[in-house]
């Protein structure tokens, strides 16, 4: 035992300096970048009277509420349409317009320009892109109007993409905005029109490329002969070339990760800047018919959403969308533009928030990875602490064992470690996680177990002693976590922690088994007959009761773990409120439930209250969700360790107050009724 305690010490020591590196790599990038969809102004301004003043008059809105980056997509000719450059019609529109018979075998785009200063420039776009496509063209002209036709339906030219308009581009820089371009994997991928473009890109000052679709530019399906990942390997090669980064759009933005995301994401040694995004469904609801209260709750609560992003997920860039959209009630078009400044140069909009915390608006960047060295093989001795830490929870079952299980989980580490690292990492993660919330309520009843028939000297002192123990014990797992996922894949959520729910539930299963059948020390032949007596026992009315209690509480509890848990309305205010009071929200499982149960258990038993042992099981949800706090790697490491102390020190407080509240229930009831010799 002594042996797998210094192996976890060891193992301890050994992780530190991985703690040490994520701090500073979660400190080498400070700038937030507000990023505002520019094609989306582009569709609003189509709804107004006048919509090239009202793009101009919005652009300047825009660098006024601090938003001074625009997103450009590759450019359509339904893009060209709405920037008034180009005018549209089919061949039906042209035959009409013209007054010429319609031609019923004919089904083309005839496009017309309207804007003769970048006539030049808006038909060398277009012809470079249908002639990639081998789609024929040739010229066409309506009242000394230059245009041409493109032997395609419109419905289908129009969506078809061209590149990154040059004029919007260089219109957008001279205002003095950066340009974020996305880029999409909806054609071909050639090397050397991909390195001319991503140059035009680079000498207009653009810093970061943003995926447009399922799939990164350069995926392919491997057809052709091409591996799935040379095209990949050649993009982030061009990428590379010009000093480009690239936007990772958050998983809980997204149901699926572009496809080829990870590979190019390695590629690019992992020049990624995480993005969340503000979607125009999300939008819209800024355009309901609410009243100027509501309008500003919803405000409220965006800019709160926007700031937990950047304080609790490290996120470096904010993607705001917007639309208009019809409001039957007014009669007219309406657009959330106004109501998305806010959110973020509002009355507590999310930038000043944001500067307060200590970042500063810009340029966002990439985190600076820093490793410390001999990496491998102190991450070789955190895998040791962690089979020593797992083999430990398994001796309180089974004693005899402890050497045969820590053998054979030390070779089976060691053989993953070389042939399936990654796999290792996972399990291993999972495995020291719930063992060490486990161990840690074990070892508290245990030792409640030892004193039960002795005074102690201060029951407030071993009530917190007790309490600091297993949380210095489920801490352990917390920091072997940090190092055996310390790849800067997990903090950019490429790759993440799996098992939450068995994280959240083990350590009370395991716990209460511990609790009811190993605790006292039985033999075999005890603990079986034991278990014989509970399930041949007669159940009553209130047992069935209290278990449907039980499962009812373990099933919402189920339910609320993980990224897909709900909250209600009213709790997301207290978050709001604990938030926005405290800087850094604690974890409401800790310090509202686990601690204070923890406590109370503890208080009673030390009263001699031998079933205040299953109250201390209840803490084991507490001390899993210390170590749960953990596994959200993408969370800076500063304020996972704020979120278990405040947890700690509220908790400690409900505690005292709920052992006060029992004091005072059990004194009543004594005086009014009679003294309870069973309680």
């Amino acid at each position: 035992m002594k042996l797998l305690w210094g192996l976890v010490i060891l193992g301890l020591l050994a992780s530190l300096p991985f703690t040490y590196e994520r701090l500073r790599t979660e400190g080498s990038s400070k700038k937030v970048e507000f990023v505002f969809d520019y094609r989306d102004l582009l569709e609003i301004s189509d709804t107004k009277t006048n919509p090239q003043e009202f793009v101009n008059t919005q652009l300047k809105e825009l660098k006024k509420n601090g938003i001074h980056s625009l997103a450009v997509y590759e450019s359509t000719l339904n893009e060209l349409k709405l920037s008034r450059r180009v005018e549209l019609y089919s061949s039906r529109d042209a035959s009409i317009i013209m007054q010429t018979p319609i031609v019923a075998h004919e089904n083309f785009a005839y496009v017309l320009f309207s804007d003769k200063e970048s006539q030049a420039v808006t038909k060398d776009l277009i012809e470079r892109a249908f002639n990639r496509l081998n789609v024929k063209m040739r010229p066409w002209s309506f009242k000394n109007q230059e245009g041409m036709i493109i032997e395609m339906p419109l419905d289908e030219a129009s969506i078809k993409s061209l590149d990154p308009d040059p004029i919007t581009l260089k219109a957008l820089k001279d205002q003095g905005f950066q340009i974020v371009s996305r880029l999409s994997n909806r054609r071909a991928f050639n090397a050397e029109d991909m390195d001319k473009l991503l140059g035009q890109l680079a000498q207009l000052g653009v810093k970061t490329i943003l995926t447009d679709g399922d799939s990164v530019p350069g995926y392919s399906n491997g057809a052709g002969g091409k591996s799935k990942v040379e095209d990949i390997e050649a993009m982030a090669e061009l990428m590379n070339k010009h000093q480009l980064a690239l936007a990772g759009v958050e998983p809980v933005s997204l149901k699926v990760p572009p496809k080829g995301m990870s590979t190019l994401a390695k590629e690019l040694d992992y020049n990624i800047i995480r993005l969340h995004s503000f979607s125009e469904a999300e939008a819209d609801k800024l355009t309901e018919n609410l009243t100027p209260e509501e309008l500003e709750g919803r405000v409220q609560a965006i800019a709160d959403r926007f700031v937990l992003a950047v304080k609790d997920r490290n996120i470096r860039m904010i993607f705001l969308n917007a639309r208009a959209s019809k409001n039957l009630i007014r009669g007219q078009y309406v657009d959330p533009l106004q109501a998305v400044y806010d959110t973020v140069n509002g009355k507590d909009g999310a930038l000043e928030r944001i500067e307060k915390s200590g970042y500063t608006p810009g340029t966002a960047h990439s985190f600076t990875v820093y490793e410390p060295p001999m990496q491998k093989a102190l991450q070789l001795l955190s895998v040791l602490g962690s089979v020593a830490v797992i083999a430990l929870m398994l001796s309180r079952f089974v004693p005899r064992l402890t050497l045969p299980i820590w053998i054979i989980g030390t070779v089976g580490a060691a053989g993953l470690f070389v042939v399936k690292h990654s796999l290792l990492i996972k399990l291993l993660a999972l495995g020291v996680t719930v063992s060490a919330s486990t161990l840690a309520i074990m070892t508290v009843i245990s030792k409640l177990r030892s004193i039960s028939n002795r005074p102690v000297r201060s029951t407030f002192g071993t009530m917190f002693a007790l309490l600091l123990q297993a949380t210095i014990i489920s801490g352990c797992g917390a920091v072997f976590v940090v190092a055996l996922m310390s790849h800067i894949t997990f903090n950019l959520q490429l790759a993440q922690f799996t098992g939450v729910k068995m994280l959240a539930y083990l350590p009370v299963v395991l716990a209460a088994i511990y609790l009811i059948f190993f605790s006292e020390g039985l033999s075999a032949a005890g603990i079986f007959g034991k278990a014989k007596r509970i399930l041949f026992s007669h159940i009553s009315v209130i047992s069935i009761v209290a278990g449907a209690v039980v499962l009812g509480a373990g099933y919402y509890y189920l339910s609320r773990t993980g990224n897909e848990g709900q909250a209600s309305s009213l709790e997301l205010i207290f978050r709001s409120f604990l938030e926005n009071t405290l800087g850094v929200r604690p974890r409401t499982k800790e310090f509202l439930i686990g601690h204070p149960i923890f406590l109370l258990g503890v208080y009673l038993c030390l009263k001699r209250k031998a079933w205040g042992l299953y109250a201390v099981l209840i803490g084991a949800i507490a001390q899993a969700d210390i170590v749960g706090t953990f596994t959200h790697l993408h969370t800076p490491l500063d304020i996972s360790m704020i979120r278990v102390i405040y947890g700690l020190l509220f908790g400690s407080v409900i505690g005292l107050l709920l052992i006060a509240a029992w004091e005072l229930c059990a004194r009543s009831w004594h005086k009014w009724v009679g003294p309870l010799n069973k309680l």
